[in-house]
């Protein structure tokens, strides 16, 4: 029963945990909508763009071929002096040649043939048919259509009614239409134009002109035009993209490092708080436990006196780790101010003289020049401490302390702090800097954090590399006062 219960809870368990959310993943997000809007925006304002393209140039040398035939129609009715103001709308239809009498039949086949000529050996133009009102071919450039009445085109009829010019565009030929019939078929687009002709008095449309053109220099100029117009959509969107992507990013990796920070110093907040009241109500029992131990001390001389010994040093490690823990977790309040940072080196070796002669070290510092940079002097002096003490302590007996000063730009320098002690491995590496992490017997894991917190304060930082059996080295990026 014991084990059912067990192995429910583990499930039980294992259900909170897979059911977890995942924390939003804004950069990822962000990535996969923008890519998607920015994209959708950049097909549809490039497909517009196309269109109004084709469309307007399609309608411009459908204007342009409107105006052109119009006035060859009035220029050739002019030339041949057609008496009574007769149109050439009115003269294309051989069937209509008994209706007008009063006109010379010379001179209206005259005026017809120019007229025909032109229209057929205009440039670009593949088809031409000319129809009467009640849609019969009365001439086109393919013999084969004369005579033929066209029942169902929607252009032809629009063109008849509305009495406007109609354009269209195609990339195929449409075999069911009957006027289609290229005798040089088109290789890629062409145009048809509507071009109505109207009677005297410009009320009624008495011919309607059709031409089918492929204007290659117009076409290779669209094909330019549309290649540039995607070319800078995909360019605009590609770059809109970027900045955004970049931007976004940099948010991203902000917002990471801010909520990185909160919670570090919730952390520290509450084992402050913690640290504090444990290390408060645990100093007047130590300082009573070494002062009866002193006592005791002062009135045995028996076997207990290397115990009594021992009691008094395990206090005052005791507080010694209660005094770091509070100095760890002490909010860091004060000014920079320049700092001779030579100064506080020869002050830090100063200070550790008697211990590096007697673990016989080899110190290696020959400063070229006496840099002053941002921080503050006894929180300085804290750190290089920490490290040189380190550095001691894991090289033992014998070994180089190396410190040397090595120039960044214009507005830092860094202090690299090297020993040839026993190293880290990679996971240690990686836990340096979490709070009480420690490869030392005894250590409490708080010195590379108060270096870490201490030099970002001052608008530093704080690198290690270290390799297992070789030693381990410290570098801290100070910035100069100019």
């Amino acid at each position: 029963m014991a084990r059912s219960t067990q192995t429910l809870a583990s499930h039980q368990g294992d259900v909170r945990l897979g059911s977890r959310k995942q924390p939003f993943n804004l950069l990822r997000w962000f990535s996969l909508i923008s890519m998607a809007v920015i994209g959708t925006v950049a097909i549809a304002l490039g497909a517009v763009s196309t269109r109004f393209v084709i469309t307007e140039s399609v309608q411009r040398d459908a204007l342009l071929t409107s105006q052109f035939i119009q006035a060859i129609a009035s220029a050739e009715v002019r030339h041949v002096s057609i008496p009574h103001v007769r149109t050439m709308g009115e003269l294309l239809d051989p069937r209509q040649d008994r209706n007008f009498s009063d006109v010379d039949p010379l001179a209206r086949a005259k005026a017809r043939g120019e007229f025909l000529d032109h229209i057929e050996h205009l440039p670009d133009v593949i088809l031409a048919n000319i129809y009467a009102p009640d849609r019969t071919v009365i001439w086109s450039t393919n013999p084969s259509l004369m005579g033929t009445t066209i029942h169902t085109d929607d252009d032809l009829d629009q063109a008849f009614n509305s009495r406007i010019p109609v354009s269209a565009s195609y990339h195929e030929v449409d075999k069911s239409r009957t006027e289609q019939k290229f005798v040089t078929p088109p290789e890629y687009i062409f145009i048809e134009n509507y071009i109505p002709l109207f009677d005297a008095d410009g009320d009624k449309v008495t011919a309607m002109v059709e031409i089918y053109k492929e204007p290659k220099d117009l076409i290779d100029r669209m094909q330019r035009g549309l290649l540039l117009i995607w070319l800078a959509t995909a360019l605009g969107g590609g770059l809109i993209y970027l900045g955004l992507y970049w931007i976004v990013r940099r948010a991203a990796n902000l917002l990471a490092t801010q909520q990185k920070q909160l919670i570090t110093n919730e952390t520290f907040v509450a084992l402050g708080e913690m640290s504090s009241a444990v290390a408060h109500s645990l100093r007047n029992p130590l300082a009573t436990i070494r002062s009866s131990a002193e006592l005791a001390l002062e009135f045995d001389t028996g076997a207990a006196h290397k115990n009594i010994n021992d009691i008094i040093g395990q206090v005052d490690r005791m507080s010694k780790w209660v005094r770091e823990l509070l100095q760890s977790l002490r909010p860091l309040s004060e000014e920079a101010e320049p700092v001779n940072l030579v100064a506080a080196l020869h002050d830090s070796l100063t200070a550790f003289e008697q211990q590096i002669a007697k673990g016989e070290i080899n110190v290696v510092f020959e400063p070229t020049q006496t840099p002053m940079v941002r921080s503050q002097k006894v929180q300085l002096n804290q750190i290089l401490n920490s490290l040189v003490s380190n550095a001691l302590e894991a090289m033992g007996k014998g070994g180089t302390l190396t410190v040397r000063l090595e120039p960044g730009d214009a507005r830092s320098v860094s202090v690299v702090i090297s020993d040839t002690g026993k190293g880290m491995n990679a996971e240690q590496r990686t836990m340096a800097f979490r709070p009480f992490f420690t490869t030392k017997q005894g250590g409490l894991g708080v010195g590379l954090v108060l270096v870490k917190r201490i030099m970002e304060r001052f608008g530093g930082s704080v690198q290690l590399e270290s390799r297992e059996g070789e030693g381990t080295s410290l570098r801290l990026w100070f910035k100069l006062i100019p």
